[in-house]
């Protein structure tokens, strides 16, 4: 059954769209499976760029049907926003399916998480500010609103208005501001009645597709190291971008997937808060930041900057099962006199056996370096593997040495082509 899955290997940012994007033309189906409006995704398509944050990334292709999965919490004002955003430069979203068993997000939401965000001072995660983790919390405690509700609007208002009226009051003891519920009913009626279109029982259609020999792509947005069990907690999001999470995400069966892509940049980045044993503070951390444009695509944030780390990228490939690798964003480090490699972790000069389950004790470690000679000339005209400089081509090389994995696809430039495929 022609399933695969595609997932960050890092902390977010590793150009998963790029990767997404070029797998997409040869599948039927892409669908996000986790996560919300607090992940951006961008593809470059000749002068145009395209930033998304709900919309799977295979909307660009005319074939593609987009699908935004159970496992997604999604933010109405966003989704049309994108959707009208989208339509205006030719692009169609009319055979968007949206599931039905996917959360909403409300204004409430979002005033809880700058709440929480708020009263742990010092000690805060980085989160987005989207509402994402009271919406996931909401999803747990089970008192949730889900897309299908939308078919019937009286029904939905009248849970809307409920669910506003509780939320408002927790938010008021807790401190916070009050807020109009009854603005936000007419608001999100309004939003309702425009998504009952998109609303569907995916489970079945997805099956259905995989049933008569389509190929499905499933979507993952931020990426290992940010899962909500398996990442740098609590630094972390509030789901499971993981591959396990993309059947969880989807309904479907892990049988049903024969492959699992993992995207890793040629160095590493991540945005907020927590442990970062390569990270680079200095004019080295500024040039990759300022040549790699390592700004957040929702938030606009700066990016940390780090040397490329295979411990992290072997603990990536166990947990995700991963059958190969796509480096990215190569080409930011044509200009390098030298490159490092983080191989191993030692701790109190006591080398450690693998990722530590502990954050606390990966913020102590410390990173153990292969240094190899930067290439210094530009990748972004190679099209295939046998052109790449030497250098370059011993980066990859000592990669797959050290995670067990090939790589498959390496990326060289930010345009749609600009990439070197092996067979």
């Amino acid at each position: 059954m022609p399933v695969a899955v595609v997932v960050g290997t890092q902390w977010g940012d590793e150009g998963k769209a790029k990767v997404i994007d070029l797998l997409a033309e040869s599948h039927s189906h892409v669908v996000r499976y986790q996560g919300g409006h607090n992940a951006g995704h961008t593809v470059v398509v000749g002068d145009q760029r395209y930033a998304l944050q709900l919309i799977p990334s295979g909307v660009l292709y005319d074939h593609v049907t987009p699908v935004i999965g159970n496992g997604v919490v999604v933010d109405l004002p966003t989704l049309f926003k994108e959707i009208d955003s989208l339509e205006s430069r030719g692009i169609s979203c009319s055979k968007l399916l949206v599931s039905s068993l996917s959360q909403l997000i409300f204004p409430w939401h979002q005033h809880l998480d700058a709440l929480h965000e708020s009263k742990l001072g010092d000690a805060k995660i980085g989160t987005t500010l989207k509402g994402i983790g009271p919406a996931y919390a909401d999803k747990a405690l089970r008192v949730g609103l889900r897309a299908g509700m939308v078919r019937d609007i009286a029904q939905f208002a009248e849970l809307v208005r409920q669910r506003g009226t509780d939320a408002h009051a927790m938010i008021v003891a807790l401190g916070g501001e009050p807020f109009d519920v009854e603005a936000i009913v007419v608001q999100f009626t309004e939003l309702g009645k425009r998504l009952q279109p998109y609303v569907a029982d995916t489970v079945n259609a997805l099956h259905a597709a995989i049933e008569s020999g389509s190929n499905v792509l499933l979507e993952g947005a931020q990426a290992t190291f940010l899962d909500l069990d398996h990442g740098t907690y609590p630094f972390v999001t509030s789901s499971n971008p993981t591959a396990g999470g993309a059947c969880a995400g989807t309904g479907i069966g892990p049988r049903s997937i024969t492959r699992v892509v993992g995207i890793a940049k040629a160095y590493t980045t991540r945005v907020g808060s927590g442990p970062f044993p390569t990270e680079l503070i200095g004019e080295l951390g500024d040039k990759i930041v300022d040549i790699g444009h390592e700004f957040g695509t929702v938030t606009g944030r700066r990016r940390r900057p780090g040397w490329l780390d295979l411990v992290m990228l072997r603990h990536a490939v166990r947990i995700n099962s991963l059958t190969e690798i796509a480096l990215t964003k190569l080409d930011v480090l044509d200009t390098f006199e030298e490159v490092r490699i983080c191989v191993g972790y030692s701790l109190n000069g006591k080398q450690l056996d693998g990722y530590p389950d502990d954050s606390n004790v990966l913020g102590e470690v410390m990173a153990q370096y292969v240094d190899l000679p930067g290439w210094k000339q530009e990748l972004c005209n190679h099209r295939s593997y046998d052109q790449l400089p030497a250098r370059a081509k011993a980066l990859i090389e000592l990669v797959e040495k050290h995670v067990g994995v090939p790589v498959s696809i390496i990326g060289v430039g930010p345009e749609r082509d600009a990439c070197v495929v092996r067979s």
